[in-house]
């Protein structure tokens, strides 16, 4: 599939200016500029990240009303339960509060909700099981900003909710004791892009703050809020850049057992870093909840046993092994029903797995480019997620077609929804007249966003080593993308279990070459072939390999 590259406009002058204030190079003043750092004190903050410059967390909104009803809980030595969702989001959000809590609660328990049986966000059963087992608080993680009629139940059964959410609210708000949510639009706490983790964490925050409680109380909870924010794919700005640099260097000096532990199984032996989380920790904690059930990935989060988490991990594991097979064969059968006349795909079958349908969603746009849902049918209700292409809002879309939904929820790229049987065609025509009318062309072929056009000569050890101080990467932080031109490719072979990518030498003419490697880009080999005149989109890296550390390209497209 052919990708556009798409070069930024940057202001000369300011970039002249930036290089001149900071000593840096012209480059690294525009890559700076393209990340809003336009002056010396935004440059300090960005690469020195700050912990003591965390918002205040009384800033939130209900945040003061969800302390008071903690230390009446703890004052009343009442039953309270951690509640979170099942994936990483929910799961290191539940470990995170259980973990600090449970030393303040008389008595304090956990409760993730099964995917199957009762669905995303909060559930009815477990309210039961709440009322059954005398528990009067729960705190609801990553999810409850929409359960309006689950919470009025609990609220007929004398059981209170403190909501810590991060997902757009609905015109009806739930009649919480406290909702915690930076999106409500009456909350004017500065930073509106945590993860439900880390909603969480400033509730705990604002406790210690409450009880004079020494803030390095918190930095052994922060190993858990790096995997959240990395796996929820929010934007690495602000509190979450701050929150993700120290909880890296908590994930590499001191994790937690259960860390260790999926480190281990995930076989990373060097530095952890973002992507670490995303292609290696993060699924195997979200593996529990897509193949047996999501508290297993808590059991592992909050051991403290050396030898029961290294069990539970690779229990964790073999989950993950099963995933990927179903993942590779739904994916195979999803892309055989694919219409590719129409501008969205909704695919649906009763003998798919329902906790691999976000990833399947996710690898059918890879082939085929536009929004995508993904359902699994059971007992005539349809279930599943939906992913969107870039700066399409799958969840606007999804909102007009509401009333032929049961439920439905989540963000601008990612949603979750429940549909009837008898309703599933109408909404699939729906949905294709709801994306037709507002997709737009440029919006159906996959971008690259070009950082910089750059002379390969240029991009020495100097330059390799501010732009190390980048990190950590993410979302409105990319690891910056280049453009060489004229570009030699020596050397090149596919690698890989089914040779789908490229392993090269790029050569710039000049006596300068670098090793590269271009994950799912062997297919560019006959194109290779036919002319030397190329140019390269790439991102830099660091190659380890026996303890040896050396530089190269990861290329993302030839032309």
């Amino acid at each position: 599939m052919s990708k556009e590259w798409i070069t930024p406009n940057i202001d000369f002058e300011k970039a002249v200016d930036l290089s001149n204030s900071l000593s840096v190079s012209h480059d690294i003043a525009k890559l700076l500029l393209l990340r809003g750092v336009s002056n010396y004190s935004e440059a300090e903050n960005f690469f020195r990240p700050n912990i003591n410059q965390l918002h205040n967390p009384f800033d939130m909104k209900d945040m003061n009303l969800a302390i008071e009803r903690i230390e009446l809980a703890i004052q009343r030595n009442e039953r309270v339960l951690i509640y979170g969702d099942y994936d990483v989001d929910g799961t290191t959000a539940v470990s995170m509060m259980f973990d600090f809590f449970s030393k303040y609660f008389s008595f304090l328990d956990y409760y993730i909700p099964d995917r199957y049986s009762e669905g995303y966000g909060v559930s009815i059963k477990s309210i039961d099981f709440a009322k059954k087992n005398e528990f009067t608080l729960i705190i609801a993680l990553d999810c409850g900003i929409r359960a309006v009629k689950q919470i009025e139940y609990a609220n007929d059964l004398n059981i209170d909710y403190i909501i810590c959410d991060h997902h757009n609210p609905g015109e009806i708000i739930p009649a919480a004791k406290a909702i915690l949510n930076p999106k409500q639009l009456s909350c004017n706490y500065k930073f509106k892009e945590l993860s439900g983790c880390g909603v969480g964490f400033k509730l705990i925050q604002a406790f210690c703050i409450k009880r004079n409680i020494n803030s390095n109380k918190l930095t052994p909870l922060l190993d858990l809020l790096a995997i959240s924010i990395a796996a929820d794919i929010v934007p690495i700005v602000d509190e979450n850049r701050i929150l993700m640099f120290y909880g890296l260097q908590q994930i590499n000096r001191s994790p937690r057992e259960g860390i260790k532990a999926l480190i281990n199984s995930a076989k990373k032996d060097k530095e952890i870093k973002i992507s670490d989380i995303l292609f290696g920790i993060a699924p195997l904690i979200n593996a529990a909840g897509r193949i047996l059930h999501g508290k297993h990935a808590v059991e592992v989060l909050v051991e403290k046993d050396v030898s029961k988490a290294t069990v539970y991990a690779e229990k964790i594991n073999e989950h993950n092994s099963v995933r990927k097979g179903l993942d590779k064969s739904i994916t195979e059968e999803a892309l055989l029903l694919v219409d590719n006349s129409k501008k969205s795909t909704v695919l649906f079958s009763d003998k798919w797995h329902k906790g691999v349908v976000g990833i399947v969603a996710s690898r059918v746009i890879e082939t085929f480019y536009k929004p995508t849902i993904i359902l699994v049918e059971k007992n005539g209700i349809l279930t599943g997620s939906a992913r969107s292409v870039h700066d399409f809002d799958i969840y606007s879309a999804i909102n007009e077609c509401a009333y032929l939904c049961d439920n439905f929820g989540g963000h601008k790229y990612a949603a979750g929804l429940t549909i009837k049987k008898e309703n599933i065609h109408e909404f699939i025509d729906k949905f294709e007249q709801v994306v037709s009318e507002k997709i737009k062309k440029s919006q159906l072929m996959p971008r690259l966003n070009i950082d910089l056009e750059a002379k390969l000569e240029k991009i020495d050890a100097k330059f390799f080593r501010i732009l190390k101080q980048f990190e950590p990467f993410g979302p409105k932080n990319p690891n910056p993308k280049f453009v060489s031109k004229d570009i030699l490719i020596k050397d090149y072979r596919a690698i890989g279990k089914d040779k789908s990518h490229l392993k090269c030498i790029v050569d710039n003419g000049k006596g300068l070459i670098i090793e590269a490697i271009g994950f799912g880009l062997a297919n560019k080999i006959d194109y290779i072939n036919k002319t030397n005149e190329l140019s390269i989109c790439y991102s830099l890296s660091e190659n380890v390999w026996n303890s040896k550390v050396t530089n190269q390209l990861i290329l993302h497209d030839i032309k």
